[in-house]
This record gives C-alpha cells, sequence and structure tokens, in this order.
C-alpha cells in the first residue's frame, strides 16, 4: 500500500525534525505547496559554527530585525512565525551533516528546537516540519 505523502504532512502530531533522502525533497515540497504550506529551503552548504548556521535560519525565515541570533530567540522565533502565515510549515535544510559532524551538540541543540517549535505547533493543529536533506550514503551512516 502506497502510503500518501500529503496524508502524513497534513497530521499536526507527526511534525518534528526528520532525516530524508536529499532526492525526495522537491516531492515533499510540492505535496507541502499541495496543502497550501510554507516552503522553506534552509541551505547549511558552508555554515561552519552556530552563528553563520542561525543567520541563514534568519534569512531564509525572513526573520524580524528583533532577532537575537541565538537559540533561545530561534526558540522564540520559530514559535511565531506571524510574519510568515500558512496553513502549515516544511523547512527544507540542505548541507547539514558537515555542521552536523563538525559540531555535534549545538546540532542536537538545533534539533530540539527545532522538534520543540512541531510540539509547540502541532498543540495549535498547525504541521510543522523539519527535513534534514542527505544523501542516501550519509543517511546509511547516521546513527541517531
Amino acid at each position: 500500500m502506497a502510503i500518501d505523502v500529503r496524508e502524513v504532512l497534513a497530521d499536526p502530531t507527526q511534525g518534528g525534525a526528520y532525516f530524508v533522502d536529499a532526492r525526495e525533497g522537491e516531492s515533499l515540497a510540492d505535496a507541502a505547496r499541495a496543502l497550501g504550506y510554507a516552503v522553506v529551503r534552509i541551505d547549511l552548504a558552508h555554515r561552519a559554527d552556530k552563528t553563520a548556521v542561525l543567520q541563514r535560519f534568519a534569512q531564509a525565515l525572513r526573520f524580524p530585525a528583533w532577532f537575537g541570533g541565538n537559540f533561545d530567540a530561534l526558540a522564540d522565533s520559530l514559535g511565531d512565525l506571524s510574519w510568515l502565515r500558512a496553513d502549515g510549515y516544511v523547512l527544507l535544510v540542505e548541507h547539514s551533516d558537515a555542521w552536523r559532524q563538525a559540531d555535534d551538540d549545538n546540532f542536537a541543540a538545533l534539533l530540539d528546537i527545532l522538534n520543540e517549535a512541531a510540539v509547540t505547533w502541532g498543540d495549535q493543529g498547525v504541521p510543522f516540519w523539519t527535513l534534514m536533506l542527505l544523501p542516501q550514503e550519509q543517511l546509511d551512516k547516521l546513527v541517531i
């Protein structure tokens, strides 16, 4: 039986941060757009530290000027998104593996924040997904 990805994306209780095959990114984005979701690509290529990663999130999500550039501010901003109103949210995070390998503690903290945002939005009935797009060979090596 084939799974309809739109049914999965539409369930706010299933949202969170997930590692997925990068080859599926465009079809997932299309499914999310069909549901009326905001789809935001966040490219972490050449992002070597937490500050640079936070800047990339802020740019991609068009955070307001009051964004403080730290994890607390990221959590606050992801919990608001009043400037980016949508029926749901899908963040497609590309090229995250190099930063994950270089700074696993901060990467884990980022995943916690993204998962907390998904719970917060899910409690309001709004799906929130972060899809960490990785090549299949990197997915095969992941130890979570």
